[in-house]
């Protein structure tokens, strides 16, 4: 149900199309959810450590929830000022410019499968090779060598890609191409933040770095135009649902959240614990190197200004460990009956699961490591599992935080938490007493879509500056570490043995047996 707003509130529409879903949700000018509309997507496995989106099945979604939202907006519709989009960022989709149909199933950031063309560019100057100019160090979580194997699948499509019958993008390209106009006019535009992921951008000059593309042999006319991540980018088109409205916002997922959690100043850090978890922390305008396995990438950049910057630490799996429990294992019907079942021990009874099933991101990047559960004995119940299921993901977080520190100038003081998960107070207690500082929940915990409604908001008038966004982000809870310091040691200590467990296990037979 929607609130009745009076005459002079205004409304802005976030477009949030994620790893599982798509999302159009309204906000009004406090930052409050008014009306949401949200379709699943199906995910496809066709093969071990591949996953990949039907790109069509996703384009019919957007615009089958924006026009649900709408319709529930009903007469409030017309207090809707603009449109902001965000992303799972990395996903790559290639497409038909003259048909606007995908050439290939859309492959998702956490698909490993580009393994083998990452095999062959280290053997010619290592893993950092890019990392100077892009900030990210080569491995298969990045847009390039996804871009690569759906070119390679095919000796049709690089003739066809060098002819410039091909567009490639990622989901906010593609989401943005159909709701202008597809093959009738569409904007082939992406922002800076997701540019920043694809292992193609210059961060310096926020431009496609030419040498990087003629190594992965990737025209440059296949790849959207950079822009700033809010300002004036396009309008939708007058066959979709909010004809004639104004696009002002375009950032990336993890972007977004940070940007929805107000932090906006240099040391301020943010993690978002959904399908995967991903700790950022605002480093200003001038881009930090991490020593600890981090990655530099771009934060925001508002319409005419420089672009601030941050370091990350992404973790591939973290909400989707709990889908895994429920869908695969059948332990429970629904992701919140995890935090009843883990709520039923005092610990995990000494099981430890890291889940590596495409590898490991920051800050161990580790290709070759798959999943492993460790510590089992007969003691341990499925309650132990559920509990180590949600230990697994503040541990992930744990590490990242703990390599961040290393790399960022003082002590972080707080940690401001969103997504999905959040809501589980059991994993929000036991991350505080891993990391020793405030876990601070905010009222609204949706920031990711509330972040690209901010970036849109802010280029359209709803909001005047980023101090007065700052002003509607209120606190709902705090944690604080309750649990001992030498018992947290040793916690870690054994999370860190399991984790070197799972270290180098795909090799040449394991390879040849599962098709990656």
């Amino acid at each position: 149900m929607t609130q009745k707003l009076t005459k002079t509130q205004k409304l802005i529409v976030a477009i949030d199309q994620g790893t599982t879903s798509s999302r159009a949700i309204a906000f009004d000018e406090r930052g409050q959810q008014q009306a949401v509309a949200q379709r699943e997507h199906e995910q496809h496995f066709p093969r071990p450590g591949w996953v990949e989106h039907d790109a069509s099945e996703i384009r019919d979604n957007v615009t089958a929830v924006l026009a649900e939202l709408f319709e529930i907006l009903g007469d409030q519709a017309s207090a809707v000022q603009g449109i902001g989009i965000t992303n799972q960022r990395e996903t790559v989709v290639v497409w038909d410019a003259a048909t606007g149909e995908p050439v290939a199933p859309a492959i998702v950031w956490q698909d490993a499968r580009t393994q083998r063309i990452l095999d062959e560019m280290e053997e010619d100057g290592g893993l950092d090779r890019y990392r100077e100019i892009t900030g990210l160090p080569l491995t298969t979580y990045f847009s390039a060598t996804k871009l690569r194997w759906i070119l390679d699948s095919d000796p049709e499509l690089q003739r066809r890609a060098d002819a410039g019958e091909l567009l490639a993008g990622t989901m906010d390209s593609w989401v943005i191409w159909n709701l202008t106009g597809g093959t009738n006019g569409g904007l082939h535009v992406t922002d800076v933040t997701n540019a920043s992921r694809t292992l193609l951008m210059n961060l310096r000059q926020q431009e496609w770095e030419p040498s990087i593309l003629a190594d992965f042999n990737i025209p440059a006319s296949m790849l959207p135009r950079i822009v700033s991540s809010s300002g004036h980018i396009g309008q939708i088109s007058e066959n979709q649902p909010g004809a004639g409205l104004p696009i002002a916002g375009i950032l990336g997922d993890q972007q977004a959240a940070l940007f929805g959690q107000a932090a906006f100043k240099p040391g301020q850090a943010k993690n978002t614990y959904g399908t995967g978890c991903f700790v950022m922390y605002n480093t200003g305008t001038v881009p930090a190197r991490s020593s600890k396995g981090l990655l530099t990438t771009v934060a925001y950049q508002l319409d005419g200004e420089e672009p601030v910057y941050a370091l990350e630490g992404s973790i591939a799996v973290a909400g989707s460990l709990v889908q895994w429990l429920r869908d695969n294992l059948k332990m429970f019907d629904h992701a919140p009956k995890i935090e009843e079942l883990a709520s039923q021990v005092e610990d995990s009874g000494g099981c430890y699961i890291v889940p590596a099933f495409s590898g490991l991101y920051a800050p161990w990047w580790q290709p070759e490591a798959r999943g492993v559960m460790t510590g089992l004995t007969r003691y341990v119940t499925r309650e132990h599992i559920a509990r180590a299921v949600l230990e697994a993901t503040a541990f992930q977080t744990a590490d990242v935080f703990d390599a961040a520190e290393e790399d960022v100038d003082g002590q972080l003081t707080e940690l401001r938490v969103d997504g999905g998960m959040v809501a589980n107070n059991l994993l929000m207690q036991f991350q505080a007493d891993l990391l020793g500082v405030d876990v601070v929940r905010p009222a609204v915990t949706e920031t990711t879509a509330l972040g690209a409604a901010y970036a849109a908001g802010l280029a359209v008038g709803v909001w005047g500056s980023l101090e007065e966004i700052e002003q509607n982000w209120q606190l709902e809870r705090t944690f604080t570490r309750t649990m001992e310091k030498d018992k947290v040691e040793r916690k870690k200590r054994l999370w860190r043995k399991a984790v070197h467990r799972s270290f180098d296990w795909v090799d040449e037979d394991v390879q040849a047996d599962s098709g990656t």
